[in-house]
């Protein structure tokens, strides 16, 4: 097998580390063998110390092959010569991997130009990305790695081999250098695994701490708060010492990454000597809502207090006031809630918007008619939230705008009015309505949700009978 052939057999075998170490060595055999041939009187020329070692060297190539592959004496200079290119080939260049993080004003052509692209290569690395991702959706913070082929002398790209575009967890974009020198990119999506968590927990003074400590997410905790806020007040109902028990779904990445936080299959509160526990069921037309044991719907017809800080105190009631800023009394036809800036304003009830506007001393309003005897109405927002105009549907619990201090305001508060029949009434002192409770199949399927999470979870529920025992 000549030189030219070994090489061939050795990338094809991945043995190129082998290869430029054999190189090396050639390539010293090989300058003794032009010496030769360049020089008549070796040993005039060359100490007997070296041509021993020149021997050895030789036979340490000899003996790091099998017979077949043997170099032998007779190999031509040429072959030599070759090996010797290809040893100068692997020293030339290099693989690096950059590790970017897209800054303000950076596009995706600047990044490859910095990379040291040429506008050509740059603009087929935005071609082939484009049939797969927008590059003018990159955003400040997100993550790119580049594995890239450069030049080991002047640091110069030869080749992009790969650009990775984080998409957020569980999810990238893959851009890839194929066989004919071509680029194509692809999504790629982790396959995700499902996790069903269960927590009991203590209220330490806030329920929102209490629930993170158990490493339970920012977005489930939210959650759990709406499914209660119809008919918990958690600035009043909630003590120090009240426990809470919740069932949710997680969806992890396989290396453990939460990528989702899906949904609370069960709730529990328990408040002093009172337990609201709820089962989340889908019925038969596709809605979901909240149940308890029994299937009896604890939804009521509007929130009393639509915001996502459920502790917000009140500043303002109902009824005759001084205004704080017309410096007169007064009928104050809402309910003020004082709240950070920012705070995100539930929609009050399932309804369509009738206003989403500048309103005068309101600020930012909107207002929303749910049935023929309820509306809602929200002012002094610091803006209103996208999507959110009159005709649009939306749903109870559902973002409308932010708490603010627009219009004839001394500080961020949203002011909240209910109108019903008409006539505006105290919002704090609405009556509540159930929502609708099942019944017949939709009842029979929701108790065997109910016994499925009783026998899935035995220990959560083994503990809130060994309690009820307690109590009586």
């Amino acid at each position: 097998m000549s030189i030219k052939d070994y090489i061939k057999y050795g990338i094809s075998h991945k043995n190129k580390h082998k290869i430029i170490t054999v190189g090396y060595a050639a390539a010293i055999a090989g300058a003794f063998v032009l010496s030769l041939i360049n020089n008549n009187d070796v040993n005039a020329s060359t100490p007997s110390s070296e041509r021993l070692g020149y021997v050895m060297l030789e036979e340490d190539i000899r003996s790091s092959m099998s017979p077949a592959d043997t170099l032998y004496p007779e190999s031509s200079v040429e072959n030599i010569r070759s090996l010797f290119q290809l040893v100068n080939h692997f020293e030339r260049e290099k693989n690096v991997v950059k590790d970017i993080e897209v800054k303000s004003g950076d596009t995706l052509i600047s990044l490859l130009q910095n990379l040291g692209a040429d506008r050509g290569v740059a603009n087929d690395v935005y071609a082939a990305l484009k049939k797969v991702f927008d590059p003018r959706d990159l955003k400040a913070g997100q993550k790119v790695q580049a594995s890239l082929l450069i030049n080991s002398e002047d640091e110069s790209l030869i080749k992009i081999n790969s650009l990775v575009i984080d998409n957020g967890p569980g999810s990238r974009y893959v851009l890839e250098n194929d066989d004919n020198n071509a680029y194509l990119a692809k999504l790629v999506k982790d396959e995700l695994v499902d996790e069903v968590n269960t927590i009991q927990g203590v209220i330490e003074g806030n329920l929102s701490v209490s629930m993170k400590k158990h490493g339970i997410s920012s977005r489930t905790v939210a959650e759990f708060i709406k499914i209660f806020s119809y008919s918990v007040d958690f600035r009043r109902d909630v003590h120090k010492g009240d426990k809470f028990e919740i069932v949710y779904e997680n969806q992890l990445t396989p290396d453990g990454k939460v990528v989702k936080s899906g949904n609370i299959l069960y709730a529990a509160l328990q408040l002093r000597n009172h337990k609201v526990a709820l089962y989340r069921f889908k019925n038969s037309n596709g809605e979901v809502d909240y149940y308890n044991e029994k299937g009896l719907a604890l939804k009521k017809t509007l929130y009393k207090k639509p915001l996502a800080f459920q502790r917000a105190r009140i500043s303002s009631p109902f009824g005759k006031r001084r205004h704080p800023i017309l410096k007169r009394t007064i009928i104050h036809w809402g309910v003020d809630y004082a709240a950070p800036m920012g705070t995100a304003i539930y929609a009050g009830g399932d309804g369509v918007v009738q206003a989403a506007k500048y309103n005068g001393g309101y600020g930012n309003y909107v207002k929303i008619r749910h049935n023929s005897e309820y509306s809602t109405a929200y002012g002094h927002m610091q803006r209103i939230a996208k999507g959110i105009r009159p005709g649009v549907r939306v749903k109870q619990g559902q973002v409308i705008g932010f708490v603010g201090s627009t219009g004839r305001s001394t500080g961020p508060h949203l002011h909240y009015e209910v109108v019903q029949n008409g006539r505006r009434v105290n919002p704090t002192r609405i009556k509540a309505a159930t929502g609708e409770n099942l019944a017949g199949a939709n009842l029979k399927n929701f108790k065997k949700v109910v016994a499925s999470l009783k026998t899935d979870y035995p220990n959560l529920f083994a503990a809130a009978n060994n309690e009820k025992l307690a109590q009586k």
